[in-house]
């Protein structure tokens, strides 16, 4: 298990999501990432992770993994499947709201799909940045039942850098914790006691845009101290 950070168990609201990023980078200053990679998870997470990047004069690139919804409530997360296919299914949770295993394989195989066709578009925009002997820093706005977050630093352990931490501004303790078992280092700058959804912390948490993630990408892979 990684060590675990939290900063504050306050509830203060982010104003938006480049303000958290800001937050979070002067946070992370202290930590010496030399060589780092920062890892935005998309869409909102990318908005955060640029804000970090550019703190830290490293590139920005993305990880892609996807919830796997709850059978009639796709926003509660049953578990999450990332980039190379990898599952990871809370049984609790799953067997809380009926999801079987055909439901599982089913809505698995409906998210690959997406992450195919993001992946596809996506890496037109920024190429993949290598990570092996790296460091990581793995970013969202926010973190809930993580299980997004952990299928991401599971799939980013694969590339084999050399240190991988995760970072985020808001989210439960326990889910932090939980989650600083797959990474070297986890770091949260609020950890409210009470907790019900990410946007809760932010006074500004409007959807990112595919367009707009686009761009950002464009622009990272022509920054100076943006390439690999």
């Amino acid at each position: 298990m990684g060590t675990c950070r939290i900063l504050s168990r306050g509830d203060q609201a982010f104003r938006d999501r480049v303000e958290a990023g800001q937050f979070l980078a002067e946070a992370l200053r202290p930590l010496d990432l030399r060589e780092a990679v920062v890892l935005g998870i998309p869409r909102g997470g990318v908005i955060v992770a640029r804000e970090v990047a550019h703190a830290l004069d490293a590139p920005l690139d993305i990880v892609i993994a996807r919830k796997l919804g709850a059978p009639g409530n796709p926003e509660l997360a049953i578990g999450a499947v990332s980039e190379d296919g990898r599952l990871f299914v809370d049984e609790q949770v799953a067997y809380a709201v009926g999801a079987n295993r055909r439901y599982i394989e089913e809505e698995k195989e409906r998210q690959l799909r997406e992450i195919a066709r993001r992946s596809t578009l996506y890496r037109q925009a920024r190429p993949k940045v290598p990570l092996q002997g790296r460091t990581a820093v793995v970013t969202d706005d926010g973190v809930a039942t993580g299980a997004t977050t952990q299928a991401a630093l599971r799939a980013v352990r694969q590339e084999q850098p050399r240190r991988l931490v995760l970072a985020v501004p808001v989210g439960p303790q326990e889910t932090v914790e939980r989650l600083a078992q797959d990474a070297d280092e986890a770091l949260c700058l609020r950890a409210p006691a009470f907790f019900a959804a990410v946007g809760q912390f932010y006074e500004w948490f409007n959807q990112t845009e595919e367009e707009e993630l686009l761009a950002i990408l464009r622009q990272e892979a022509g920054r100076s101290g943006g390439g690999p």
